[in-house]
């Protein structure tokens, strides 16, 4: 029990604290569960979303919320390797004889 009128202060802030910090961590689980059950891109990248701000309001350690994220983004469709492969690759260029010459010792 606190006895100073600055710990009842600080007691009730925290408590006032304590709900909002369930709120929030609350609410990740949530979107986290339902990611991996759904898969889709949208709720996968909504749980990302609440870990960073998560993170950001302390309520959990930013390595957690980036253990988060990467088991999260393996959940992601395989897009990007689709793009790779209809890509073209980029044709490497020779220097200038300009450059060269700068580059020479006197």
């Amino acid at each position: 029990m606190p006895l100073t009128k600055s710990a009842k202060r600080a007691e009730r802030g925290s408590k006032r604290k304590e709900i909002v910090n369930k709120l929030i961590k609350n609410k990740l689980e949530i979107s986290i569960r339902f990611a991996k059950k759904v898969k889709t891109r949208a709720s996968v990248l909504e749980a990302i979303s609440m870990a960073d701000k998560a993170a950001k309001k302390k309520v959990i350690k930013a390595n957690k919320a980036s253990r988060i994220k990467s088991s999260l983004t393996k959940l992601l469709p395989k897009e990007r390797e689709a793009v790779k492969k209809s890509a073209k690759p980029a044709k490497k260029t020779k220097p200038s004889k300009a450059a060269k010459t700068s580059k020479k010792k006197k």
